[in-house]
Protein backbone atom coordinates (compact mmCIF):
# COMPACT_ATOMS: atom_id res chain seq x y z
CA UNK A 1 0.00 0.00 0.00
CA UNK A 2 0.74 3.51 -0.46
CA UNK A 3 1.83 4.56 3.20
CA UNK A 4 5.38 5.39 3.76
CA UNK A 5 4.31 9.24 3.17
CA UNK A 6 1.71 9.89 5.52
CA UNK A 7 4.43 10.38 8.49
CA UNK A 8 5.83 12.83 6.98
CA UNK A 9 4.59 15.51 8.84
CA UNK A 10 5.84 14.91 12.12
CA UNK A 11 9.13 13.64 10.55
CA UNK A 12 9.54 17.19 9.01
CA UNK A 13 8.57 19.03 11.46
CA UNK A 14 10.33 17.22 14.35
CA UNK A 15 13.66 18.32 12.11
CA UNK A 16 12.66 21.54 11.54
CA UNK A 17 12.48 22.29 15.15
CA UNK A 18 15.68 20.83 15.97
CA UNK A 19 17.82 22.95 13.59
CA UNK A 20 17.50 21.74 10.06
CA UNK A 21 17.10 24.76 7.69
CA UNK A 22 15.16 24.91 4.85
CA UNK A 23 18.11 24.46 2.14
CA UNK A 24 20.66 22.69 4.01
CA UNK A 25 23.21 23.87 0.99
CA UNK A 26 26.53 23.09 2.42
CA UNK A 27 24.93 19.57 4.32
CA UNK A 28 26.18 21.13 7.73
CA UNK A 29 23.03 20.09 9.98
CA UNK A 30 22.72 19.65 13.37
CA UNK A 31 22.72 16.03 14.14
CA UNK A 32 20.28 14.41 15.65
CA UNK A 33 20.62 12.06 18.73
CA UNK A 34 18.17 9.74 19.99
CA UNK A 35 19.34 10.12 23.95
CA UNK A 36 19.13 13.63 23.58
CA UNK A 37 16.08 14.50 21.46
CA UNK A 38 12.82 12.42 23.28
CA UNK A 39 10.49 13.00 20.07
CA UNK A 40 13.09 10.96 18.12
CA UNK A 41 11.00 8.74 15.54
CA UNK A 42 13.13 6.36 13.21
CA UNK A 43 10.81 5.74 11.35
CA UNK A 44 9.80 8.80 11.12
CA UNK A 45 13.18 9.89 9.60
CA UNK A 46 13.69 6.65 7.68
CA UNK A 47 10.35 8.02 6.20
CA UNK A 48 11.51 11.74 5.32
CA UNK A 49 14.81 9.73 3.65
CA UNK A 50 12.58 8.55 1.20
CA UNK A 51 10.05 11.48 0.93
CA UNK A 52 12.69 13.94 -0.37
CA UNK A 53 12.41 12.04 -3.90
CA UNK A 54 8.54 12.38 -3.99
CA UNK A 55 7.43 15.33 -2.62
CA UNK A 56 8.88 19.01 -2.05
CA UNK A 57 7.65 19.95 1.65
CA UNK A 58 6.52 18.66 4.18
CA UNK A 59 2.36 18.50 3.62
CA UNK A 60 0.19 15.54 5.25
CA UNK A 61 0.08 14.43 1.16
CA UNK A 62 -3.48 16.06 0.42
CA UNK A 63 -1.95 19.34 0.99
CA UNK A 64 0.90 18.37 -2.07
CA UNK A 65 3.89 20.46 -1.26
CA UNK A 66 3.36 22.74 1.51
CA UNK A 67 5.73 23.44 3.67
CA UNK A 68 8.44 23.44 1.11
CA UNK A 69 11.86 22.09 1.92
CA UNK A 70 14.13 24.09 0.29
CA UNK A 71 12.78 27.73 -0.27
CA UNK A 72 13.02 30.91 -2.69
CA UNK A 73 10.65 29.79 -5.11
CA UNK A 74 7.19 30.82 -6.25
CA UNK A 75 5.93 27.27 -6.99
CA UNK A 76 7.26 24.64 -4.01
CA UNK A 77 6.60 22.05 -7.08
CA UNK A 78 9.73 23.80 -9.21
CA UNK A 79 12.13 22.50 -6.53
CA UNK A 80 10.76 19.08 -6.89
CA UNK A 81 13.62 16.46 -6.89
CA UNK A 82 12.87 14.63 -10.35
CA UNK A 83 10.72 18.08 -11.39
CA UNK A 84 14.56 19.80 -11.50
CA UNK A 85 16.23 16.39 -12.77
CA UNK A 86 13.95 16.24 -16.15
CA UNK A 87 14.29 19.98 -16.64
CA UNK A 88 18.20 19.87 -16.44
CA UNK A 89 18.44 16.62 -18.80
CA UNK A 90 15.75 17.00 -20.85
CA UNK A 91 15.45 20.75 -21.73
CA UNK A 92 18.85 20.86 -22.62
CA UNK A 93 18.51 18.45 -25.10
CA UNK A 94 17.14 17.79 -28.75
CA UNK A 95 14.04 15.97 -26.75
CA UNK A 96 11.74 18.55 -25.00
CA UNK A 97 11.65 22.15 -25.17
CA UNK A 98 9.17 24.57 -23.05
CA UNK A 99 7.11 27.62 -23.53
CA UNK A 100 7.38 29.18 -20.34
CA UNK A 101 8.95 32.10 -19.28
CA UNK A 102 9.83 31.44 -15.74
CA UNK A 103 13.11 32.11 -14.83
CA UNK A 104 15.77 29.86 -15.65
CA UNK A 105 13.69 27.88 -18.44
CA UNK A 106 15.19 29.80 -21.31
CA UNK A 107 18.23 29.14 -20.02
CA UNK A 108 17.65 25.40 -20.24
CA UNK A 109 16.38 25.61 -23.62
CA UNK A 110 18.85 27.68 -25.01
CA UNK A 111 22.21 26.26 -23.19
CA UNK A 112 22.61 29.41 -21.78
CA UNK A 113 22.80 28.43 -17.71
CA UNK A 114 25.56 29.33 -15.66
CA UNK A 115 26.28 29.21 -11.80
CA UNK A 116 22.89 31.94 -11.22
CA UNK A 117 20.64 29.41 -12.94
CA UNK A 118 17.93 29.27 -10.82
CA UNK A 119 16.30 25.62 -11.70
CA UNK A 120 19.98 24.07 -11.35
CA UNK A 121 20.08 25.98 -7.73
CA UNK A 122 16.83 24.08 -6.38
CA UNK A 123 18.56 20.68 -7.87
CA UNK A 124 21.46 21.30 -6.01
CA UNK A 125 19.85 22.11 -2.87
CA UNK A 126 17.19 19.52 -3.22
CA UNK A 127 19.97 16.73 -3.50
CA UNK A 128 21.95 18.48 -0.52
CA UNK A 129 19.32 18.63 1.49
CA UNK A 130 18.08 15.08 0.81
CA UNK A 131 21.91 13.77 1.84
CA UNK A 132 21.62 15.68 4.59
CA UNK A 133 18.48 13.47 6.16
CA UNK A 134 20.46 10.54 5.30
CA UNK A 135 23.58 11.53 6.51
CA UNK A 136 21.27 12.74 10.32
CA UNK A 137 19.18 9.18 10.35
CA UNK A 138 23.13 7.52 9.80
CA UNK A 139 24.37 9.73 12.51
CA UNK A 140 21.38 8.64 15.09
CA UNK A 141 19.97 5.21 13.88
CA UNK A 142 22.67 3.20 11.89
CA UNK A 143 22.68 0.39 14.60
CA UNK A 144 18.96 0.28 14.78
CA UNK A 145 18.18 -1.90 11.97
CA UNK A 146 20.83 -3.30 9.19
CA UNK A 147 18.45 -2.93 5.96
CA UNK A 148 16.50 -0.05 6.60
CA UNK A 149 20.59 1.45 7.37
CA UNK A 150 21.46 0.05 4.04
CA UNK A 151 18.25 1.62 2.13
CA UNK A 152 19.52 4.96 3.70
CA UNK A 153 22.96 4.45 2.49
CA UNK A 154 21.15 4.03 -1.03
CA UNK A 155 19.26 6.55 -1.07
CA UNK A 156 22.66 8.44 0.06
CA UNK A 157 24.20 6.88 -2.72
CA UNK A 158 21.39 7.70 -5.40
CA UNK A 159 21.83 11.32 -4.98
CA UNK A 160 24.95 11.55 -4.52
CA UNK A 161 25.39 10.08 -8.14
CA UNK A 162 23.22 12.88 -9.54
CA UNK A 163 24.72 15.45 -7.78
CA UNK A 164 28.17 14.06 -9.20
CA UNK A 165 26.45 13.68 -12.74
CA UNK A 166 25.07 17.55 -12.90
CA UNK A 167 27.93 19.18 -11.09
CA UNK A 168 31.63 16.86 -11.19
CA UNK A 169 33.49 17.94 -8.38
CA UNK A 170 31.37 17.73 -5.21
CA UNK A 171 31.03 18.73 -1.95
CA UNK A 172 31.36 15.12 -0.08
CA UNK A 173 30.38 13.74 3.76
CA UNK A 174 29.16 10.79 5.05
CA UNK A 175 28.49 12.75 8.73
CA UNK A 176 26.81 15.43 9.63
CA UNK A 177 30.04 17.82 9.36
CA UNK A 178 30.71 20.16 6.66
CA UNK A 179 31.85 18.50 3.49
CA UNK A 180 34.83 19.04 1.32
CA UNK A 181 35.11 18.99 -2.15
CA UNK A 182 36.27 16.05 -4.23
CA UNK A 183 36.91 14.57 -7.54
CA UNK A 184 34.30 13.22 -9.84
CA UNK A 185 36.72 10.15 -9.97
CA UNK A 186 36.74 9.96 -6.34
CA UNK A 187 33.13 10.63 -5.51
CA UNK A 188 32.56 7.65 -8.67
CA UNK A 189 34.74 5.70 -6.65
CA UNK A 190 33.03 6.41 -2.90
CA UNK A 191 29.71 5.60 -4.83
CA UNK A 192 30.76 2.73 -5.95
CA UNK A 193 32.21 0.82 -3.08
CA UNK A 194 29.06 2.22 -1.17
CA UNK A 195 26.94 -0.18 -3.35
CA UNK A 196 29.02 -2.46 -3.48
CA UNK A 197 28.90 -2.67 0.53
CA UNK A 198 25.36 -2.42 0.73
CA UNK A 199 24.29 -4.85 -2.07
CA UNK A 200 24.40 -7.99 0.33
CA UNK A 201 22.57 -6.28 3.24
CA UNK A 202 19.56 -5.26 0.85
CA UNK A 203 16.34 -7.61 -0.03
CA UNK A 204 16.38 -9.80 -2.96
CA UNK A 205 15.47 -8.44 -6.48
CA UNK A 206 11.65 -8.93 -6.54
CA UNK A 207 9.12 -7.19 -8.32
CA UNK A 208 6.33 -5.75 -6.97
CA UNK A 209 2.69 -4.02 -7.20
CA UNK A 210 1.05 -1.28 -4.49
CA UNK A 211 -0.22 -3.77 -2.98
CA UNK A 212 2.63 -5.80 -1.97
CA UNK A 213 4.59 -4.96 1.16
CA UNK A 214 8.07 -3.38 0.18
CA UNK A 215 6.86 -1.29 -2.66
CA UNK A 216 8.63 1.43 -3.41
CA UNK A 217 11.32 0.84 -1.05
CA UNK A 218 14.91 -0.31 -2.65
CA UNK A 219 16.20 -4.17 -2.81
CA UNK A 220 19.67 -5.53 -4.87
CA UNK A 221 17.85 -4.58 -8.54
CA UNK A 222 18.48 -0.82 -7.37
CA UNK A 223 21.82 -1.30 -6.73
CA UNK A 224 22.72 -3.20 -10.29
CA UNK A 225 20.75 -0.65 -12.32
CA UNK A 226 22.35 2.18 -10.28
CA UNK A 227 25.59 0.42 -11.12
CA UNK A 228 25.27 -0.80 -14.24
CA UNK A 229 24.46 2.89 -15.14
CA UNK A 230 27.67 4.38 -13.36
CA UNK A 231 29.32 2.14 -15.50
CA UNK A 232 28.62 2.74 -18.63
CA UNK A 233 29.46 6.59 -18.29
CA UNK A 234 32.29 5.85 -16.44
CA UNK A 235 34.44 6.92 -18.67
CA UNK A 236 32.47 9.98 -18.90
CA UNK A 237 33.19 10.05 -15.32
CA UNK A 238 36.73 8.92 -14.59
CA UNK A 239 38.16 9.08 -17.60
CA UNK A 240 38.34 4.99 -17.85
CA UNK A 241 35.79 2.84 -19.69
CA UNK A 242 34.36 0.00 -17.53
CA UNK A 243 32.18 -1.79 -20.66
CA UNK A 244 32.03 -5.00 -19.11
CA UNK A 245 31.13 -4.72 -15.85
CA UNK A 246 28.02 -1.92 -17.03
CA UNK A 247 26.97 -5.33 -18.95
CA UNK A 248 27.48 -7.54 -15.98
CA UNK A 249 25.48 -5.36 -13.71
CA UNK A 250 22.83 -4.83 -16.42
CA UNK A 251 22.57 -8.64 -16.79
CA UNK A 252 21.41 -9.06 -13.12
CA UNK A 253 18.65 -6.74 -13.80
CA UNK A 254 17.46 -8.35 -16.55
CA UNK A 255 17.85 -12.03 -15.20
CA UNK A 256 16.25 -11.19 -12.03
CA UNK A 257 12.40 -10.97 -10.84
CA UNK A 258 11.86 -7.61 -12.83
CA UNK A 259 10.67 -7.89 -16.59
CA UNK A 260 9.78 -5.90 -19.05
CA UNK A 261 6.06 -5.08 -19.58
CA UNK A 262 4.61 -6.56 -22.56
CA UNK A 263 0.46 -7.27 -22.38
CA UNK A 264 -1.47 -4.46 -23.36
CA UNK A 265 -5.01 -4.21 -23.08
CA UNK A 266 -7.87 -3.40 -25.66
CA UNK A 267 -7.09 0.07 -25.03
CA UNK A 268 -3.64 0.67 -24.21
CA UNK A 269 -0.43 -0.91 -25.55
CA UNK A 270 1.64 -2.16 -22.99
CA UNK A 271 4.38 0.56 -23.52
CA UNK A 272 1.76 3.32 -22.58
CA UNK A 273 0.93 1.77 -19.16
CA UNK A 274 3.77 2.14 -17.58
CA UNK A 275 3.27 5.82 -17.47
CA UNK A 276 -0.53 5.70 -16.74
CA UNK A 277 -2.42 6.36 -13.64
CA UNK A 278 -2.20 2.86 -12.23
CA UNK A 279 1.09 1.84 -13.18
CA UNK A 280 1.66 0.66 -9.93
CA UNK A 281 -1.34 -1.50 -9.41
CA UNK A 282 -1.15 -3.22 -13.13
CA UNK A 283 1.36 -5.58 -14.22
CA UNK A 284 3.33 -2.51 -15.61
CA UNK A 285 4.71 -1.60 -11.78
CA UNK A 286 6.84 -5.38 -12.45
CA UNK A 287 9.20 -2.92 -14.82
CA UNK A 288 9.27 -0.53 -12.17
CA UNK A 289 12.43 -0.90 -9.79
CA UNK A 290 12.38 1.89 -7.11
CA UNK A 291 9.24 3.72 -8.25
CA UNK A 292 8.46 6.95 -6.63
CA UNK A 293 4.33 6.52 -5.57
CA UNK A 294 1.83 9.32 -6.14
CA UNK A 295 -1.66 8.86 -4.97
CA UNK A 296 -4.34 11.73 -5.16
CA UNK A 297 -5.35 11.18 -1.70
CA UNK A 298 -2.08 10.81 0.28
CA UNK A 299 0.73 11.74 -1.81
CA UNK A 300 0.53 14.51 -4.26
CA UNK A 301 2.89 16.74 -5.97
CA UNK A 302 3.32 18.78 -8.48
CA UNK A 303 6.49 17.99 -9.64
CA UNK A 304 6.41 13.79 -10.20
CA UNK A 305 4.12 12.35 -12.91
CA UNK A 306 1.98 15.49 -12.47
CA UNK A 307 4.33 17.58 -13.77
CA UNK A 308 4.94 15.51 -16.81
CA UNK A 309 1.33 14.48 -17.31
CA UNK A 310 -0.13 18.70 -16.85
CA UNK A 311 3.21 20.44 -18.73
CA UNK A 312 2.73 18.39 -21.83
CA UNK A 313 -0.79 19.40 -22.55
CA UNK A 314 -3.10 21.31 -23.18
CA UNK A 315 -6.80 22.07 -23.49
CA UNK A 316 -7.34 20.89 -26.64
CA UNK A 317 -5.45 17.71 -26.45
CA UNK A 318 -7.23 14.22 -25.47
CA UNK A 319 -5.29 11.55 -25.20
CA UNK A 320 -8.41 9.15 -24.52
CA UNK A 321 -10.61 8.54 -28.00
CA UNK A 322 -13.29 6.98 -25.10
CA UNK A 323 -13.23 10.70 -23.38
CA UNK A 324 -13.03 13.28 -26.33
CA UNK A 325 -14.21 15.67 -23.55
CA UNK A 326 -10.77 15.20 -21.58
CA UNK A 327 -7.74 16.17 -21.60
CA UNK A 328 -4.69 13.60 -20.19
CA UNK A 329 -7.43 11.79 -17.46
CA UNK A 330 -7.56 15.14 -15.02
CA UNK A 331 -10.11 17.61 -14.78
CA UNK A 332 -7.91 21.07 -14.56
CA UNK A 333 -3.91 19.56 -15.39
CA UNK A 334 -2.95 21.70 -18.61
CA UNK A 335 -0.33 23.70 -17.94
CA UNK A 336 0.73 24.45 -22.01
CA UNK A 337 4.39 24.03 -21.37
CA UNK A 338 6.67 21.15 -22.45
CA UNK A 339 6.72 19.13 -25.90
CA UNK A 340 8.57 17.80 -28.50
CA UNK A 341 11.67 19.45 -30.90
CA UNK A 342 11.23 18.29 -34.15
CA UNK A 343 14.60 16.00 -33.91
CA UNK A 344 12.43 13.65 -31.15
CA UNK A 345 9.88 13.07 -33.94
CA UNK A 346 12.38 12.09 -36.36
CA UNK A 347 13.60 9.30 -34.45
CA UNK A 348 9.99 7.96 -35.28
CA UNK A 349 9.47 9.46 -38.58
CA UNK A 350 13.51 10.23 -40.11
CA UNK A 351 11.43 11.68 -43.34
CA UNK A 352 10.07 14.57 -41.87
CA UNK A 353 6.78 13.01 -42.70
CA UNK A 354 5.12 12.70 -39.15
CA UNK A 355 1.65 13.38 -39.38
CA UNK A 356 -0.74 15.75 -37.80
CA UNK A 357 -2.87 13.28 -35.89
CA UNK A 358 -4.04 12.59 -32.57
CA UNK A 359 -1.40 10.60 -30.18
CA UNK A 360 -3.80 7.62 -30.46
CA UNK A 361 -3.43 7.66 -33.81
CA UNK A 362 0.37 8.14 -34.26
CA UNK A 363 1.56 4.81 -33.11
CA UNK A 364 0.26 3.41 -36.02
CA UNK A 365 1.27 5.53 -38.57
CA UNK A 366 4.76 5.31 -37.40
CA UNK A 367 5.18 1.38 -37.01
CA UNK A 368 6.49 2.10 -32.96
CA UNK A 369 3.71 1.74 -30.04
CA UNK A 370 6.27 4.30 -28.36
CA UNK A 371 5.81 7.16 -30.76
CA UNK A 372 2.96 8.53 -28.29
CA UNK A 373 2.80 12.22 -30.03
CA UNK A 374 -0.30 14.78 -30.29
CA UNK A 375 0.09 16.27 -34.06
CA UNK A 376 -3.59 17.87 -34.20
CA UNK A 377 -3.13 21.36 -34.97
CA UNK A 378 0.39 21.41 -33.90
CA UNK A 379 3.27 22.07 -36.31
CA UNK A 380 6.53 20.24 -36.39
CA UNK A 381 9.26 22.63 -36.54
CA UNK A 382 9.32 25.29 -34.19
CA UNK A 383 9.81 29.16 -35.27
CA UNK A 384 8.48 30.69 -31.59
CA UNK A 385 9.54 28.25 -28.70
CA UNK A 386 7.25 30.42 -26.79
CA UNK A 387 4.40 28.98 -28.37
CA UNK A 388 3.01 25.51 -27.29
CA UNK A 389 1.43 24.67 -30.39
CA UNK A 390 4.96 24.88 -32.79
CA UNK A 391 6.27 21.71 -31.83
CA UNK A 392 4.44 18.01 -31.62
CA UNK A 393 2.81 17.47 -28.03
CA UNK A 394 3.60 14.51 -25.88
CA UNK A 395 0.76 12.33 -24.82
CA UNK A 396 3.16 9.73 -23.40
CA UNK A 397 2.34 10.29 -19.49
CA UNK A 398 -1.43 10.40 -18.52
CA UNK A 399 -3.56 9.84 -15.63
CA UNK A 400 -6.40 7.94 -16.85
CA UNK A 401 -6.01 4.24 -15.80
CA UNK A 402 -5.86 0.97 -17.99
CA UNK A 403 -9.54 0.78 -17.37
CA UNK A 404 -10.25 3.99 -18.91
CA UNK A 405 -11.11 5.69 -15.64
CA UNK A 406 -9.81 8.68 -14.03
CA UNK A 407 -8.05 9.00 -10.80
CA UNK A 408 -10.02 9.42 -7.65
CA UNK A 409 -9.29 12.77 -7.19
CA UNK A 410 -9.11 14.21 -10.66
CA UNK A 411 -7.54 17.05 -10.41
CA UNK A 412 -3.70 15.47 -9.41
CA UNK A 413 -2.75 11.43 -10.27
CA UNK A 414 -2.09 8.19 -8.67
CA UNK A 415 0.26 7.62 -11.57
CA UNK A 416 3.82 6.74 -10.02
CA UNK A 417 7.09 7.95 -11.65
CA UNK A 418 9.54 4.62 -12.45
CA UNK A 419 12.68 6.21 -11.29
CA UNK A 420 14.68 3.33 -12.99
CA UNK A 421 12.60 0.73 -15.52
CA UNK A 422 14.21 -2.88 -16.50
CA UNK A 423 13.99 -1.61 -19.54
CA UNK A 424 17.61 0.22 -19.30
CA UNK A 425 19.14 -2.57 -18.79
CA UNK A 426 18.41 -4.07 -21.90
CA UNK A 427 20.19 -1.09 -23.61
CA UNK A 428 23.06 -0.64 -21.58
CA UNK A 429 23.68 -4.29 -22.08
CA UNK A 430 23.28 -4.05 -25.64
CA UNK A 431 25.55 -0.61 -25.83
CA UNK A 432 28.13 -2.06 -23.94
CA UNK A 433 28.64 -4.99 -25.38
CA UNK A 434 28.54 -3.31 -28.77
CA UNK A 435 31.34 -0.63 -27.79
CA UNK A 436 33.60 -4.36 -26.62
CA UNK A 437 32.31 -5.59 -30.36
CA UNK A 438 33.99 -2.55 -32.49
CA UNK A 439 30.64 -0.15 -32.23
CA UNK A 440 27.94 -2.91 -33.83
CA UNK A 441 25.88 -4.57 -31.32
CA UNK A 442 26.57 -8.63 -30.94
CA UNK A 443 23.71 -10.93 -30.76
CA UNK A 444 22.79 -10.82 -27.95
CA UNK A 445 22.84 -7.18 -27.75
CA UNK A 446 20.39 -7.27 -30.95
CA UNK A 447 18.18 -9.84 -29.04
CA UNK A 448 18.10 -7.64 -26.11
CA UNK A 449 17.21 -3.88 -28.47
CA UNK A 450 14.73 -6.13 -30.68
CA UNK A 451 12.72 -7.14 -26.90
CA UNK A 452 12.30 -3.73 -26.44
CA UNK A 453 11.10 -3.26 -30.13
CA UNK A 454 8.80 -6.17 -30.03
CA UNK A 455 7.46 -4.65 -26.56
CA UNK A 456 6.71 -1.52 -29.14
CA UNK A 457 5.40 -3.98 -32.27
CA UNK A 458 8.36 -2.07 -34.07
CA UNK A 459 9.51 -4.35 -36.74
CA UNK A 460 12.83 -6.09 -35.28
CA UNK A 461 16.34 -4.89 -36.84
CA UNK A 462 19.15 -7.35 -37.85
CA UNK A 463 22.09 -5.11 -37.05
CA UNK A 464 22.84 -2.07 -34.29
CA UNK A 465 25.27 0.63 -35.04
CA UNK A 466 26.13 2.50 -32.05
CA UNK A 467 24.47 5.60 -33.34
CA UNK A 468 21.55 3.02 -34.16
CA UNK A 469 21.26 1.96 -29.94
CA UNK A 470 21.65 5.70 -29.17
CA UNK A 471 18.52 6.68 -31.09
CA UNK A 472 17.00 3.45 -29.58
CA UNK A 473 17.85 5.05 -26.13
CA UNK A 474 15.63 8.40 -27.17
CA UNK A 475 12.94 5.89 -28.36
CA UNK A 476 12.67 3.55 -25.38
CA UNK A 477 13.35 6.86 -22.74
CA UNK A 478 12.30 10.00 -24.54
CA UNK A 479 11.12 12.61 -21.39
CA UNK A 480 12.47 10.47 -18.73
CA UNK A 481 15.04 12.73 -17.59
CA UNK A 482 18.24 10.96 -18.87
CA UNK A 483 18.31 12.37 -22.68
CA UNK A 484 21.64 14.89 -22.02
CA UNK A 485 23.34 11.84 -20.19
CA UNK A 486 23.01 9.64 -22.93
CA UNK A 487 24.26 12.33 -25.67
CA UNK A 488 27.54 13.48 -23.24
CA UNK A 489 28.70 9.70 -23.39
CA UNK A 490 27.98 9.54 -26.66
CA UNK A 491 30.18 12.84 -27.30
CA UNK A 492 26.86 14.39 -28.85
CA UNK A 493 26.51 17.08 -26.53
CA UNK A 494 29.20 20.13 -25.66
CA UNK A 495 32.10 21.05 -27.49
CA UNK A 496 32.90 23.19 -30.49
CA UNK A 497 33.26 20.42 -32.72
CA UNK A 498 30.20 18.30 -32.12
CA UNK A 499 29.05 16.78 -34.95
CA UNK A 500 25.22 16.12 -33.85
CA UNK A 501 23.30 19.50 -34.29
CA UNK A 502 19.27 19.87 -32.83
CA UNK A 503 16.73 22.63 -33.03
CA UNK A 504 17.50 25.65 -31.01
CA UNK A 505 20.65 24.04 -29.66
CA UNK A 506 22.54 26.88 -28.37
CA UNK A 507 19.93 29.25 -28.86
CA UNK A 508 19.86 29.34 -32.55
CA UNK A 509 16.69 27.69 -34.66
CA UNK A 510 19.32 25.92 -36.75
CA UNK A 511 20.90 24.91 -33.78
CA UNK A 512 24.73 25.91 -33.03
CA UNK A 513 27.40 24.64 -30.63
CA UNK A 514 28.31 25.66 -27.11
CA UNK A 515 30.92 24.84 -25.41
CA UNK A 516 32.44 21.23 -23.77
CA UNK A 517 32.81 22.82 -20.50
CA UNK A 518 28.99 23.01 -20.25
CA UNK A 519 28.63 19.17 -19.60
CA UNK A 520 29.01 19.74 -16.49
CA UNK A 521 26.25 22.69 -14.84
CA UNK A 522 28.31 25.15 -12.46
CA UNK A 523 27.96 24.81 -9.19
CA UNK A 524 25.17 27.83 -7.90
CA UNK A 525 26.87 30.96 -6.88
CA UNK A 526 24.59 30.78 -3.58
CA UNK A 527 26.81 27.35 -3.07
CA UNK A 528 29.71 28.82 -3.59
CA UNK A 529 29.01 32.01 -1.02
CA UNK A 530 27.93 29.80 1.26
CA UNK A 531 30.58 26.95 1.34
CA UNK A 532 34.27 28.28 1.18
CA UNK A 533 35.53 24.47 0.69
CA UNK A 534 34.14 24.85 -3.00
CA UNK A 535 35.81 25.86 -6.20
CA UNK A 536 33.77 26.41 -9.22
CA UNK A 537 33.70 24.14 -12.71
CA UNK A 538 35.83 25.33 -15.17
CA UNK A 539 34.09 27.46 -18.02
CA UNK A 540 32.13 29.01 -15.05
CA UNK A 541 31.96 32.47 -13.84
CA UNK A 542 31.19 32.62 -9.90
Amino acid sequence: MKRYIKTILPAAAMLLTMGTTSCTSDLDVTPISPKLDTEFNVDWLFNKCYANFAMAGIGDGSSGDGGVDVTGYNDAGMTNLVRQMWNSNELTTDEAICSWGDVGIPEFNFNRYDSSEPMMRAYFARLTLGISFCNQYLAAAADHNAQMTAEVRYLRALQYYLLMDAFGNIPYTTTVTKPSQISRAEAFNNIEQELLEIEPLLPDAKAKKSTDSGYGRVDKAAVWILLSRMYLNAEVYTGTAQWSKAAEYAQKVMNSDYKLHTQGNKNWSAYQMLFMGDNGETDAAYEAIFPIFQDSKTTISYGNSLFLIASCFNEAMHSNPDDPDGYNGTTTAHWDGNRARPDLIAKFFPNGNAPQVPSYDMPAEAGDDRAIFWGTDHTLEIDNPSEFTEGYGVAKFISYKSDGSSTSDPSVTDADWFFFRAAEAYLTYAEATARQNGGNATSEGIDALNALRTRAHASHKSSFTLNEILDEWSREFYFEGRRRVDLIRFGKYGGLNCDYIWSWKGGAKEGRNFGEHMNIFAIPKNEMTSNSNLIQNPGYAD
